[in-house]
């Protein structure tokens, strides 16, 4: 649910934020007073594309961010997850600006994301429906999930997917031991010969390195011994550090027989004497423990070399180069018991193809009989919001081979697509061809008064869909929104008292001139600002006696109580 919207620098809005409840939010102003602008910095935040022409005169950046409800949104949740986004309380803050410059940024928490990260999280909390938007449903690939949800099938449709997909893998086993004899022996023989090479020099994950210091050490044998000595000399010599500091202990011990205040110092001389012994001890008996072996540096060396070898051609490090050899390992077993295997394989991808078209012929019958329901249910909404002639169609497509089986696919055989005719006499078209912008926004409030408890995406948001309408049309149209706000929020533009009567919030957009310069304002009116806006919006005139009255009657008939 989008609880909070704030913007600023946003066309004509300096800035403005809003909160929104639950239910019916309806939004109702003078025409050009900046409601479809509303709109569009929605739809900025939920990821669409936009350009600097949306940004605010004499402003540098158009900011936009919002507060969205994902709590049982397990969708949302999902996604948020993947990412190592946490909601906070339930919700998630969503921040969107563009520069003047043409660089953007989008935050969703304090985590980074992409436009099209953003336009897929805003797809799974928002659906913006409004002229030629590009909405889910329009989307051909969400129809089956709609569907699938619809006809209550998700778990067996995912079931099913799981299924297919141990199938493809079946499949694609079987096909690579389909070539021809010749190559399975040359490739057998290369696979041999990579196995004994690698077995051969019997390498270790690691080993080069520890080599390779080996190596630096002896390489370096003399500068190392003669570091050694001349660091021992400096630390324990007749001159060095450790006969200055035991001159230095006789002469703190005196001292501090004089001013007690000093024992701390000598103590800290001390422990330094005694651990420069030590380090000197230590220094002498790594000098002593040096060895130069020129046998041992040609060894590793050549060892080194080798090792390189079976890197360049296996590697590039030594891990993967026995990485390398069990899988080529494994393939050459494959190869070896070829015939067994493949007799096997093409066994198991048969049944398995059996259990998986089986599979898919059942969803396909439950999408048919779900397909038959929603036609029906969407069509008879459709005849009470002004389209009495419309049709709706689900049309369960199959693809077929060559030789006129069908072809499953990840999801079934079905390619479900929404078809509609919005008058009477004109062919059935995909949904997302509907010409009307109004009639559209009628058939997704049809269609989602028929979702609403099989979609997930819990906030939706009409724009236009009184285009065109009017009298019973128009109470049908807000008999619907109200009836879809019962599960979900809806925000709606309306320019139609009889649909604005029904809303459980009701807000106001105004165009006022300020300091010079144009600005949009939101308010929520209740009471009696709320009687003289539906008022107005019946006859132009908010303060008549007889448009109040009118007014109050739709309030009293259609309002609910905070409303009144």
């Amino acid at each position: 649910m989008l609880e909070e919207l704030s913007i600023r620098d946003f066309a004509i809005i300096d800035k403005l934020s809003v909160r929104f409840e639950g239910g019916l939010n309806l939004l109702t102003g003078e025409t050009g007073a900046g409601k479809s602008i509303l709109i569009g910095a929605m739809g900025f935040l939920l990821g669409e594309k936009a350009d600097t022409g949306i940004i605010r005169s004499g402003a540098e950046e158009a900011l936009v961010s919002g507060t969205a409800v994902v709590e049982g949104n397990d969708d949302a949740l999902a996604w948020l997850s993947e990412r190592g986004i946490a909601p906070e309380g339930g919700a998630v803050i969503v921040r969107r600006g563009l520069k003047r410059n043409g660089r953007g940024s989008i935050y969703v928490q304090d985590s980074p994301v992409t436009r099209q990260e953003l336009a897929d999280l805003g797809s799974l909390l928002v659906e913006v429906h409004g002229q030629r938007d590009s909405q889910a449903l329009l989307k051909r690939d969400r129809h089956r999930v709609i569907l699938d949800r619809f006809a209550g099938i998700e778990g067996d449709t995912a079931a099913y997917s799981a299924r297919y997909a141990a199938l493809v893998a079946k499949r694609k086993a079987l096909e690579s031991m389909a070539g021809s004899e010749a190559e399975r022996q040359r490739e057998a023989e290369l696979l041999r010969y990579s196995i004994e090479e690698i077995d051969a020099a019997k390498p270790k994950a690691g080993e080069d390195d520890v080599l390779a210091d080996e190596e630096r050490r002896l390489a370096q044998h003399e500068k190392l011994f003669a570091a050694l000595a001349a660091s021992r000399e400096l630390v324990a010599d007749a001159d060095g550090a450790v006969a200055r500091l035991r001159k230095a202990r006789v002469q703190l011990e005196a001292a501090e027989g004089i001013d007690p205040r000093l024992a701390p110092l000598a103590r800290r001389v001390d422990e330094s004497y005694y651990e420069l012994e030590d380090v000197g001890e230590a220094l002498r008996s790594w000098a002593d423990g040096l060895t130069y072996d020129p046998g041992r540096l040609e060894e590793i060396e050549s060892r080194l070399a080798l090792l390189q070898k079976l890197k360049r051609k296996y590697g590039p490090t030594l891990a993967e180069v026995v990485a390398r050899r069990d899988e080529s390992a494994e393939r050459l077993a494959a190869l070896e018991n070829r015939e067994e295997d493949r007799a096997g394989l093409e066994a198991a991808v048969a049944g398995m193809e059996r259990e998986v078209y089986a599979a898919a012929e059942s969803l396909s019958a439950a999408r048919c009989a779900a397909a038959g329901r929603l036609q029906e249910a969407v069509a008879s909404i459709l005849a009470t919001l002004g389209m009495p002639g419309a049709r709706f169609e689900v049309r369960l497509e199959r693809k077929a081979s060559v030789d006129g089986k069908a072809v499953i696919g990840p999801y079934g055989l079905d390619e479900p697509e929404f078809q509609v005719s919005a008058n009477r006499g004109e062919p059935l078209k995909p949904l997302a061809m509907v010409a009307s912008g109004g009639e559209l926004s009628r058939v997704m409030l049809a269609l989602k008064s028929v979702l609403a408890g099989a979609d997930g995406v819990p906030s939706m948001v009409f724009d236009e869909v009184d285009t065109g309408i009017g009298g019973e049309v128009a109470v049908g149209v807000g008999k619907h929104l109200a009836g879809l706000a019962g599960s979900k929020q809806v925000l709606c533009i309306t320019h139609l008292a009889s649909i604005a009567a029904r809303a459980d919030n009701h807000y106001k957009v105004e165009k006022r001139v300020e300091g010079e310069r144009t600005v949009t304002r939101i308010v929520e009116l209740e009471g009696d600002d709320r009687v003289r806006e539906i008022a107005r919006m019946l006859s132009g005139d908010p303060g008549g006696q007889a448009s109040l009255a009118h007014a109050a009657d739709l309030l009293s008939k259609f309002g609910n109580a905070r409303g009144r």
